[in-house]
Formats: structure tokens, sequence, C-alpha cells
């Protein structure tokens, strides 16, 4: 059986309610009650029950919603590590998308999942979010795969955000993994098995064999040597049966070209040694970014996943920005 902390590993670097209206937004409970809030709720979203988790000690507090990596993971169990600090200021909200954590488990998705299906989930999410807890505007933040949704709202629905966290981002992801092919190729030049490997891989991916050692061989960089057993292969091929068109899909985003502007607050998270979504890539992208007030933190001690390798300073890093997006208002 395969090993769960590699399927997490593997995982996490890899998302009908109909829209309110504004004025049912507004009306807000009032502002001196302190709502307390720890529960689960699974509305319908695109056509499923979806899980989503809302905890906070005044639920007038604004909202920060969490979009997971992958595609196909969940932050819910672990948020507890990366939200003890927030919460003194938000509203936290996680969401298991579909196929993914304790959404699947309630019902898997009728059909394989697809980023324009996923994206449109996203809205309906952060629709219900709105009506459940009477707030016109929320702060989004994405992680890795979770960008691919984020700037979906960003770019067609940036009046529902207060500002957007990007973590770690997938911005141009064919030049990212072209790179870290090369980044690995040299790193394991005296590895015969690695070099064969690596030498066989297409791009863009062609078989879900040129994925897997990528991602084998980044993991065993990383110091997860679990990663050379069968179960590891068998696991993630196993994931890659639903999960690699949508990758396909991922590796054709170019921001660059797409979104040059956005009319939203935005604030890159990027990770010193991350080398999975290349960390020159998205400072060259946030550099021609046109955005009404944005800001890049770079992580020193981070790789790919910020919010688990520097949890405090990830935390108060989006507490700092705070004054500066309520400046705007």
């Amino acid at each position: 059986m395969i090993n769960k902390s590699i399927l997490v590993a593997l995982l996490a670097v890899l998302i009908p309610f109909s829209s309110s209206k504004a004025q049912d937004i507004k009306e807000s409970r009032p502002q001196s009650m302190a709502t307390k809030m720890d529960q689960i709720f699974t509305p319908e979203i695109g056509g499923i029950k979806q899980v989503i988790e809302i905890k906070t000690d005044d639920a007038n507090k604004p909202v920060l919603l969490f979009l997971s990596g992958g595609p196909g993971s969940s932050m819910m169990n672990s948020a507890a590590s990366f939200t003890g600090i927030l919460k003194s200021k938000f509203t936290i909200v996680q969401w298991d998308q579909r196929d993914a954590g304790k959404t699947l488990k309630l019902n898997p998705s009728p059909t394989r999942p697809s980023v324009e299906q996923m994206q449109k989930d996203t809205y309906q999410v952060i629709e219900f979010i709105r009506k459940e807890l009477h707030q016109e505007k929320i702060y989004l933040l994405g992680s890795s795969f979770g960008n691919v949704l984020g700037f979906y709202i960003v770019k067609n629905h940036p009046e529902l955000l207060h500002a957007y966290f990007a973590s770690n981002p997938v911005i141009s992801q064919l030049e990212s993994e072209k790179e870290l092919l090369n980044i690995l190729k040299a790193h394991f030049k005296e590895n015969a098995v690695a070099t064969q490997e690596l030498d066989s891989v297409n791009m863009p991916f062609k078989v879900d064999e040129d994925l897997f050692y990528l991602r084998k061989w980044l993991f065993y960089k990383e110091g997860k040597q679990q990663v050379t057993s069968n179960d590891f292969k068998n696991g993630f091929l196993q994931w890659s049966k639903n999960w690699s068109p949508v990758w396909n899909e991922v590796m054709s985003i170019d921001l660059p070209k797409t979104l040059k502007k956005i009319d939203c607050p935005i604030y890159f998270f990027v990770g010193k040694n991350d080398i999975q979504t290349a960390t020159h890539i998205t400072k060259e992208y946030f550099e021609q970014l046109k955005a009404p007030k944005k800001d890049l933190f770079l992580f020193e001690n981070s790789g790919h996943q910020i919010h688990q390798d520097e949890p405090e300073k990830f935390q108060n890093t989006i507490i700092k920005a705070l004054p500066a997006i309520a400046s705007d208002k």
C-alpha cells in the first residue's frame, strides 16, 4: 500500500448557488455581535456537494479563502499549522475542491475535472461564502495550482476581492517545467538511472511518465528517497489517470501574454529555493504586471511550500499587508 506521506507530498506540489445580489450581501449582521463559527458546509457547487470549512471567533472579520494546490490536494487537515496567527485578523475558510479531500469522500465528480470546471466552481464557492457571511468582498490566497483558480477570479471578478495573495504561483508553467528538467539533468548527471529517465521526458508532456519522472527526481533531490519505490510510481500514475489532463491544461497557461493588467491589489509570495514554479519567472511577471497596488515578498528559507516552510513569516507577511490594502479603500 502506498505510503501516505509520499502521496501528500505528491499532491501538494502538483479547487447550485447562484450569484447573490449586492443588496443581499449588504444585509450584514450587526457589527457589535461577534458570531463564532467552526462549521462544515456542503453546498451544491458545480452539480455536486463540495466541502467548505469556516472557522472564526467573529464572523464579522474579513474572509480569507485558501485555494489548495495539487491539483487534487487539500489544505484543510493541516490548516492549523499555518493559520494560527491569521485567525486573529480573519475568518478562515478552507475548501476541498472536486475530487480532493473531504469533497471526494462525500461524492466523486461525475465527470473528469477540467480547469474551466474548477474555475467556475471557485466562483460559486466565493458566492456561497459571501452570502453565508454577509460580506461583499473577500481576501483570496492561491497556493501553487490554486493560483490557476485564483487568477481566474482576479481576471474576471476583481470586484469580489479586497486583495489577492499568490503563493508560488503558476505563471508560465511550460517554461518552469523546462527549466526544472535542465536543473535535474545537471544535478543527476552522474546518476545513470536518473539520466536515462530524465532524457526520456517530452516537453510538452505526451505521456504520464513524463511528469512522473520530473516529480520523482525533484522529490529525490529534496531528500525523499522513497520515491524510487514501486508504491510511489503506482500511486502517482493512479493520480495521473484523473489529473494529468488538468495539468496538461495548466502547461498552456502563460500569464505574461494573457493577463497584463488587473484591477485589485495583488501580493506575490515566492520561495527562494522553489524550482517547480521558477522564482525568476514570477519576479519578471510581477515587474510587468499593472495593478492598483502590488508587492512581492521573497522567502529565503522556502521552496515550493511557503506556508509549510516558513509558516510564521507567511502569516505575518499577510497581516502586514492589510494597512496598505485598507488605505486604498
